[in-house]
């Protein structure tokens, strides 16, 4: 099963978006429609609501009185984590019912308004956001729903603004246009992008690896941030830190579009039991790989596991090492070395661009002791973590 996160401002689109993946297949678990179940007459949340906002939020009939919540929740910060506080895990709870029961082949689709403010963003291996700039979400709300023009700046000031919504977003929709082209976008991420993911995860297939070098990406820093946050999420303690290795996280380095993230676990046992989580978290294990090539002396191999995300959209290769082991360090000493080296960047970069696998393999032969001799030399050790 695939889990997508989909979230946007009020009046931004979002609905569009969710009706639109409605319609291509896709099962909705809509937040705003939990919201309202779970605050209905005789429910543990309306309880808890009168109890803290007052029975004057009540309608007469004995229903919530949705703008009458409002004008007490939006008030100020702490009305407002009051109201989060006594919602959010009731509708966490039913929500987990519904995709419990939800089929194992099926794409999933969480609508979920306030992804961002209640930090869920990393539980997904997909997150959406629909965007629109505030003065048209305004325009919106006023103009086409009828909103009073205070309860909707209020609103939409209660809600994450644009840059945080762009540190979890693994797709940015912008609906700036007609509702036509954000139904034809959505629709082009659908066909595109969701369903070869969806089936990439259904028979545990990586997506494909590009090949060749590209620019650097100011962008791959970003994006590996995101990929570092899901899989904290997923691993929780048993990783031991979660780092974002390899060519494209070497600052202004031309690489393959491939973000690589290493995870270093206390042994290779713990790899091993990660391997149904990464798999939910949209990265199957790579058979056969359990091993990296040495670089050094000896004969033998360093053993790892090997993991690919199954979305065509962001190729990401993930490293699963023991904490301390000559392979583990060495991708964290690699990346700090070439940061500090312009001259080893560039050779390095003038080698990979030949593309002959036995000259890159050389090239790290004679790479591994000098990098070794440069950290005795600095006194390295591996960074901390931000």
């Amino acid at each position: 099963m695939l889990r997508i996160g989909l979230t946007g401002g009020i009046g931004a689109g979002k609905s569009t978006v969710s009706a639109t993946f409605a319609q291509c297949g896709g099962v909705i678990v809509d937040g705003d429609v939990i919201s309202r179940e779970v605050v209905q007459p005789g429910t543990e949340g309306l309880t808890a609501l009168v109890e803290h906002f007052g029975a004057d939020i009540l309608l007469p009939d004995g229903a919530l009185n949705r703008p009458a919540l409002a004008a007490k929740a939006f008030v100020d910060e702490q009305q407002r984590a009051k109201l989060n506080a006594i919602v959010h895990p009731l509708v966490a709870r039913r929500r987990a019912e519904i995709v419990a029961a939800v089929s194992e082949d099926e794409v999933v689709v969480e609508d979920i308004p306030l992804l961002v403010e209640s930090q869920m963003a990393p539980l997904f291996p997909l997150v959406v956001v629909v965007h629109a700039d505030a003065d048209e979400r305004l325009r919106r709300l006023v103009g086409l729903r009828g909103m009073d023009e205070a309860d909707a700046r209020a609103r939409i000031a209660a809600q994450a603004q644009e840059e945080h919504r762009r540190r979890v977003a693994d797709v940015w929709l912008d609906n700036s246009g007609s509702p036509a082209e954000l139904i034809e976008k959505a629709r082009e991420l659908w066909f595109g992008r969701i369903l070869p993911f969806a089936h990439n995860l259904t028979t545990r297939t990586p997506a494909a690896t590009p090949h060749g070098l590209v620019a650097a990406d100011p962008a791959w820093a970003e994006q590996a941030a995101r990929i570092r946050a899901r899989l904290n999420a997923t691993c929780g303690h048993r990783a031991l830190r979660i780092d974002h290795v390899g060519s494209t996280a070497v600052v202004g380095l031309d690489a393959r579009d491939v973000i690589d993230i290493q995870i270093t676990v206390a042994s290779m046992q713990v790899a091993d039991e990660l391997g149904g989580d990464l798999l939910l978290a949209g990265y199957p294990r790579v058979e056969p790989v359990t091993a990296d090539r040495r670089f050094d002396s000896a004969e033998g191999l360093w053993p790892k596991r090997f993991h690919a995300s199954a979305d065509p959209g962001r190729p990401t290769h993930v490293h699963l090492r023991v904490d301390g082991e000559p392979n583990q360090r060495f991708a964290l000493l690699f990346v700090d070395w070439l940061d500090a080296n312009p001259g080893v960047r560039q050779d390095y970069l003038e080698v990979k661009r030949t593309g002959d696998v036995d000259a890159i393999t050389q090239w790290f032969t004679e790479a591994y002791p000098r990098a070794g001799a440069w950290a005795q030399g600095t006194d390295w050790g591996p960074r901390e973590l931000s």
